[in-house]
This record gives structure tokens, C-alpha cells and sequence, in this order.
């Protein structure tokens, strides 16, 4: 890997069972993987069982987690929807996160629900401009009517292709461009 390369973290924003982030993570990575153009890797939020804001638990997954996000230029997230907006479990893990990893660096998002994720993306997007992450305009939303069967098995429709290119473009750029501000 070039030390240029941008080393972006496809963080999986759900730890349900029987999610299925996991699987359109992987279909992500093989995607974006194709690219060359930055070093993409699963950070899964399973690996760091933080507790929930203001509780006593696991501060060593706090540790580690803080110390994962440092070491990543830029972010795809991704989403379900749930009731509306983002997993409990994905905001905890951008609330307990040090504002210091989190500022100057770009993300992307990848949703899905049955409006394609929207709901959760637009609030999404809010946390991510309190926590100086500049997130980029386009992103790929997923139909649990169109992009998976039985609205649990990943089947996603070639169309999405385009759009992850044209987000990591977008996204690869902002994470260079802010670079010089997180040294």
C-alpha cells in the first residue's frame, strides 16, 4: 500500500442478529476493492462491545475503538434503518468516539431499508457535521424491495456499481484534501 493511499474504514453499523450490514459490507469491500484507489477495509462494530453512553462497561473497547478510528483517513458507513433513523448502536459508537479521531475526515454512506435507507442517511449526515466529518454527496441507497429477497438475503441490483464509484471518487478526494488538517 502507498503511504498516499487513503486508508478508509467500511464501518458496519448494525450488530443485530441476523443483520445483514455484514453482508453488504462484503459486497462492498469486493466493489470498492476493484478500485485501487484507497486501502478499504470491515470495521465491525461487533469487535468493540462499548457500553452505552454515560454507563459504566468496557472501557477497553472504548480504547480500542478511538484508537481503530485514528488510524483511518475516511469512513463508509453503513446503515439500516430502523424506526426511521440510524441503529442506537451506530450513534453510541460516533458519541464515544474522541471528537479529536473523528474531525477533518471524509465518509461516505451506504443505507438501506425500505425507503433505501434515506431516513437514517439524512440524520446520519447531521452527526457527521457535529463531528467535522465531511461526508459527501453521493451515496448508495439499497431497497429491501429491489436489492434483497425476502428483505434478508443481499441480492443487490448491478445499477449500484456507478454510484459506489462516483462515491469514492468524491469520497477520496475530501480525505486527501483534509488531510493536511489532521497532522
Amino acid at each position: 500500500m502507498s503511504e498516499n493511499m487513503n486508508k478508509i474504514g467500511i464501518i458496519l453499523g448494525s450488530t443485530r442478529e441476523g443483520r445483514v450490514s455484514e453482508s453488504v459490507g462484503k459486497w462492498l469491500l469486493d466493489q470498492v476493492a476493484k478500485q485501487g484507489d484507497a486501502f478499504y477495509e470491515i470495521v465491525d462494530l461487533r469487535s468493540y462491545p462499548m457500553p452505552f453512553l454515560g454507563q459504566d462497561g468496557n472501557m477497553e473497547a472504548i480504547s480500542a475503538w478511538n484508537q481503530k478510528i485514528a488510524t483511518l483517513d475516511g469512513f463508509i458507513f453503513i446503515t439500516p434503518e430502523y424506526n426511521h433513523s440510524l441503529p442506537a448502536v451506530l450513534k453510541n459508537a460516533l458519541d464515544l468516539g474522541d471528537p479529536k479521531v473523528w474531525a477533518n475526515k471524509a465518509a461516505g454512506i451506504v443505507s438501506y431499508g425500505s425507503a433505501g435507507g434515506a431516513r437514517s442517511s439524512e440524520h446520519l449526515r447531521g452527526i457527521l457535521s457535529e463531528l467535522q466529518i465531511a461526508h459527501v454527496r453521493t451515496h448508495v441507497l439499497l431497497s429491501l424491495f429491489h436489492d434483497f429477497v425476502d428483505g434478508s438475503q443481499f441480492k443487490p441490483l448491478d445499477i449500484h456499481g456507478k454510484n459506489i464509484a462516483a462515491m469514492t471518487k468524491q469520497l477520496n478526494r475530501w480525505a486527501t484534501a483534509l488531510r493536511p488538517l489532521r497532522k
